[in-house]
């Protein structure tokens, strides 16, 4: 049984060696977790949409204590969910939630969000400079708290408690951030309810009852902030270590949809050590000639799904002009990222914001300090010159 996370290769753009074995001989197969128990791994890009897309696959485990653990985290670590009700729950909050996060009004905060850059990247010392401490840090809170309704000058405490949240090495601190957060938002949402304003958090205190809307709330702040800021470093690392790409980009400023979309396929998050996305089957599911027995840890591998090279030509290659380009970087199915299309715009204001005004971008340090023990993944700090 091959054990996570797997052994890295040479070249540093690519997945570990074994995701490629397995997706071209065992795109499902058991694998023992850095937590020593047993999941199913699923790499093969059909069967992870097909699993996404199944309501046999749950967050939560109807005996949690006994569920298989893939780490420490609070977060990715193992159920995170209570089994009864969840479907019902997931049905409430999207219809929640879909309005406030329609594209109609994701567009409407378009000329903010670039104005938001312009006004960070005017705020950058001479270089060499961090853009992670300048931009990527940055950015994703001002934009998420605005949408919300969360005050930005609390932006410390949400990065303190979402960093411990994503922490995969300290249970304890995770939970004790847990805790914290949640009675941030309790108190929040209760001040949301009798002084509503025209955000998403008094959209929740008024339509969901309030431990409920907490949770929601919570999720919300962690997924807008953490995975956005990780995307923005990683994106931009992607760029400085493939130079024609960004010279494509900054001489066809129109190709950064499309450049964009090619981050998301190719970037890789800590996740990749963990083998993926943890679900627990409901029942029995039978697949790929197999059973996937009811109570059983299920991986859903994104990152192996969007290297696969029965669905994308050229997989580890990073090309801004890949059409079509069906990545799962939002994941699939009912989980589908109600944030997609503000995730979408904020990394497209960007890197077109790169692009125009630092066209000479590159790295000015060659080492880097992984986030190794968050989910979610990124650099602690990324200093660029041009």
């Amino acid at each position: 049984m091959y054990e996570l996370p797997f052994p890295p290769g040479d070249d540093s753009a690519k997945l570990p060696p074994r995701y490629y074995d397995l997706l071209d001989n065992e795109p499902l197969t058991k694998v023992r977790t850095p937590a020593g128990d047993e999941a199913w791994l699923v790499c093969g890009y059909d069967l992870v949409r097909e699993l996404a897309a199944s309501s046999s696959l749950r967050r939560g485990h109807r005996n949690p204590e006994s569920a298989a653990r893939i780490n420490n985290s609070v977060v990715q670590g193992g159920p995170t969910e209570e089994f009864d009700g969840e479907l019902e729950r997931h049905r409430r909050m999207r219809k929640l939630l879909t309005p406030a996060f329609s594209a109609k009004r994701m567009l409407a905060l378009q000329d903010s969000i670039e104005q938001r850059v312009d006004s960070l990247l005017d705020g950058l010392a001479a270089p060499p400079v961090d853009l992670h401490a300048g931009l990527s840090e940055q950015l994703p809170a001002m934009v998420i708290c605005a949408l919300v309704g969360a005050p930005h000058q609390d932006y410390e405490l949400f990065r303190s408690w979402t960093s411990r949240l994503s922490g995969t090495g300290d249970a304890d601190a995770g939970r004790a951030a847990q805790i914290e957060f949640g009675i941030y938002m309790a108190e929040l949402l209760e001040r949301k309810k009798h002084e509503p304003s025209e955000d998403v958090f008094s959209d929740l205190a008024g339509e969901a009852d309030l431990p409920e809307a907490a949770r929601l709330a919570a999720a919300l702040l962690f997924a807008g902030y953490e995975t956005t800021m990780s995307r923005i470093d990683l994106g931009t690392l992607l760029f400085t270590r493939n130079p024609a790409q960004w010279r494509k980009l900054t001489a066809e400023p129109g190709l950064v949809t499309s450049a964009v979309e090619e981050i998301l396929r190719m970037v890789t998050t800590n996740i990749q050590d963990t083998g993926g996305a943890v679900r627990y089957a409901a029942e029995d599911i039978p697949i790929a000639g197999t059973t996937i027995s009811s109570g059983d840890a299920v991986l859903l591998a994104y990152h192996a799904a969007n290297r696969d090279p029965r669905v994308f030509e050229r997989p580890d290659e990073f090309d801004i002009t890949r059409s079509p380009n069906p990545h799962l970087g939002f994941g699939y199915g009912m989980r589908y990222c109600v944030g997609s299309t503000l995730a979408r715009i904020e990394l497209r204001a960007v890197f077109g914001a790169l692009a125009k005004r630092f066209p000479g971008l590159r790295l000015a340090e060659d080492r880097l300090q992984r986030r190794s023990e968050s989910v979610t993944g990124g650099v602690t700090a990324l200093v660029v010159t041009w």
